[in-house]
């Protein structure tokens, strides 16, 4: 009788350290999945921040485009010449 009494013990001990294994494994996996989710969803804001910085670089262009179509070549030349005036060499100026 004491034998059965000690197998069933054992029997019941087993399975509480199987449930606690199994409990164990389940938060490492869940652990992980979160941290491939979290992985992912970093990717996705580096993308899209990629994707505004391009689409920023874009509309740059697109506004100097549209502003050097309403500058007038009098303007250009008068930039022009006001640039090298400031900066002509040997007159002393900065």
């Amino acid at each position: 009788m004491q034998a059965v009494k000690e197998k069933l013990q054992d029997m019941s001990a087993m399975r509480k350290v199987k449930a606690e294994a199994k409990a164990e494994e389940k938060a490492e996996k869940d652990m992980a999945k979160a941290r491939m989710n979290i992985a992912h969803e970093v990717r996705l804001a580096r993308e899209a921040e990629a994707e505004m910085e391009l689409h920023v670089a874009k509309a740059a262009e697109k506004a100097d485009k549209e502003l050097a179509k309403h500058i007038t070549p009098d303007q250009t030349h008068h930039q022009n010449l006001d640039d090298t005036t400031t900066n002509a060499p040997g007159l002393g100026l900065p």
